[in-house]
């Protein structure tokens, strides 16, 4: 919102932050003058590099394209745990299933029987069998 101040340096630095968050946005100004509104208006969009769209009164709708976000890739990250949902049929009929929400981690893994297993760990090789194959 612009207020009686005018188009200040922090209404801009606002509006600029607003853009880079939501690409199309609205800035209510509250001023009479429909001359300074358009002037407003203009300076807005010359300044922030945005693309007037609309002047409806006292409401001004500014666009800008958003910025790709870079997305950081971490080597060493691991899968994270996963959420599934299992159903357990009762044995009497006309029954509902029973809904189970498992979470799984990355060492894990689900069975058809709706039982979580850990992964079998790597057997140890003793000295004398790591020796021979070498």
């Amino acid at each position: 919102m612009v207020g009686g101040d005018g188009l200040t340096a922090n209404v801009k630095k606002e509006t600029d932050a607003a853009l880079n968050a939501h690409g199309l946005i609205k800035v209510r100004v509250f001023s009479d003058d429909r001359a300074a509104r358009e002037a407003m208006f203009q300076t807005l969009a010359d300044e922030l590099s945005a693309a007037p769209i609309q002047h409806i009164g006292k409401l001004l709708v500014l666009w800008r394209p958003m910025p790709e976000k870079e997305k950081v890739v971490d080597e060493d990250r691991k899968a994270g745990p996963r959420d599934f949902k299992v159903l357990k049929y009762s044995k009497r009929a006309g029954q509902r299933p029973e809904v189970k929400t498992l979470r799984v981690l990355g060492n894990q893994r689900l069975t058809p029987g709706g039982n979580v297993k850990r992964a079998k760990p790597k057997p140890k090789i003793s000295l004398k069998k790591r020796s021979q194959a070498s």
